[in-house]
């Protein structure tokens, strides 16, 4: 049985996982991953942090979801020994709104705790708000510092980690969010362009496509995880 190895979004602490985790049902062994929810921590100590949890023995594959995408990509680009597939969900690969670069040095100034739920809401779930994630958003939001989540926007602002998806020799799929109202597709063009091979399945979601979508997504990654077992099996007949 593949191990799935579940990176987390900006909030860090795994906790919003848990409808996604509940469509997978038996398919995986499932690790989930949390950041340090007080520290101001940029991608490379994430990264850091992130590889500790990585299985020591057998098969698994490397979810990245928003935040934690250049992570994945990071981590997967050094080739650890069992990894064998990289799933990319509503990310980036470098700052995915180059408008706002400039002003990277003012996230640290950010009010980041007093910007208003419902904004914050409507920009992550959309149409597809329910009473149940915003309270699942609101939960896990209110668990992380804000200079935590300063230091993590000033990281993307000034992400570039283009290179290293260049390294990855093991199959990608991207879960792209139909209705993403955070991340453009323009991020997952760029990444095609790099990678021309990495599979996309397009989803009616919104940018919280894990938590939305959860059966949709469970059901395009079990597909993504078979395809690379078969891959597998013939490689060795």
């Amino acid at each position: 049985m593949l191990t799935l190895v579940l990176l987390p979004g900006m909030d860090g602490t795994g906790t919003l996982f848990k409808p996604f985790i509940a469509a997978l049902g038996e398919e995986f062994r499932v690790r989930v991953v949390s950041y340090p929810v007080a520290d101001a921590l940029g991608y490379g100590e994430l990264e850091a942090h992130a590889s500790q949890s990585l299985p020591n023995s057998g098969h698994f594959i490397l979810l990245g979801e928003s935040f934690s995408g250049p992570i994945a990509v990071a981590i997967a680009a050094s080739r650890p020994p069992g990894l064998v597939g990289v799933v990319l969900c509503s990310t980036f690969v470098r700052n995915p709104r180059p408008v706002f670069g400039p002003l990277r040095h003012l996230a640290s100034l950010l009010p980041v705790k007093l910007a208003p739920f419902s904004v914050l809401g409507t920009l992550l779930l959309g149409r597809f708000s329910t009473p149940a994630l915003r309270a699942a958003l609101a939960t896990a939001m209110a668990l992380v510092s804000a200079r935590a989540l300063r230091a993590r926007l000033h990281a993307v602002l000034g992400l570039e980690v283009s290179s290293q998806l260049r390294a990855i020799d093991v199959p990608m799929l991207y879960l792209l969010a139909r209705h993403d109202r955070i991340v453009p597709v323009s991020a997952l063009k760029h990444i095609q362009h790099i990678a021309p091979s990495v599979l996309v399945a397009a989803i009616e979601a919104p940018h919280f496509l894990l938590q939305a979508a959860p059966a949709e997504a469970a059901q395009a990654v079990a597909s993504f995880a078979r395809k690379l077992q078969t891959s597998q099996h013939e490689h060795i007949e």
